[in-house]
C-alpha cells in the first residue's frame, strides 16, 4: 500500500504516514505519536511557517477591502463597523486556516525528511 499524499492528508488533519490518525490532540497541539501507525512527532516543529503563510494569504484577500472602505462615501460609524466586521472575518479565517497549514507543512516536512541544518568542519564544503 502506498503512502497517502502529505498535502491531502494535511488538509484532512490526518497523519501523512497512514492517512488515518489525527495529528492534533487540541488546537495546534500535536500528538506525541500517531494513534494509528505510531509515527513519532515529538521532535517535529513547523516553527513560524504556518503563521506566515496563513497571515500573508489572508492579508492578500483582505487588503483590497481595507483600502476601498475608507474611500466609500458613508458615515464614519458605518466605516468603523465595516472595519470591525472585516477584522472579525480576518481573525476567523486565520484561526480556521492555521491548523490546516500546520498539518500540511508538518506532513511535507516528515514526508521529505527535512531536519535542522547542521554546520561543522565536515560541512564547510572547502
Amino acid at each position: 500500500m502506498s503512502k497517502p499524499s502529505p498535502i491531502l492528508s494535511g488538509l484532512q488533519l490526518k497523519c501523512g504516514n497512514c492517512g488515518e490518525g489525527k495529528l492534533f490532540r487540541s488546537y495546534l497541539k500535536l500528538n506525541d505519536s500517531c494513534p494509528v501507525c505510531g509515527r513519532e512527532m515529538t521532535n517535529e516543529d513547523t516553527a513560524d511557517g504556518p503563521a506566515f503563510f496563513v497571515g500573508f494569504g489572508v492579508l492578500i484577500l483582505a487588503a483590497p477591502f481595507m483600502f476601498i472602505v475608507p474611500m466609500i462615501p458613508m458615515p464614519l460609524g458605518f466605516k468603523i463597523l465595516a472595519f470591525l466586521v472585516m477584522s472579525a472575518i480576518m481573525i476567523g479565517l486565520i484561526l480556521a486556516a492555521l491548523p490546516i497549514a500546520k498539518a500540511v507543512l508538518l506532513n511535507l516536512q516528515l514526508h521529505h525528511g527535512a531536519e535542522e541544518a547542521h554546520f561543522g568542519k565536515e560541512d564547510d564544503g572547502a
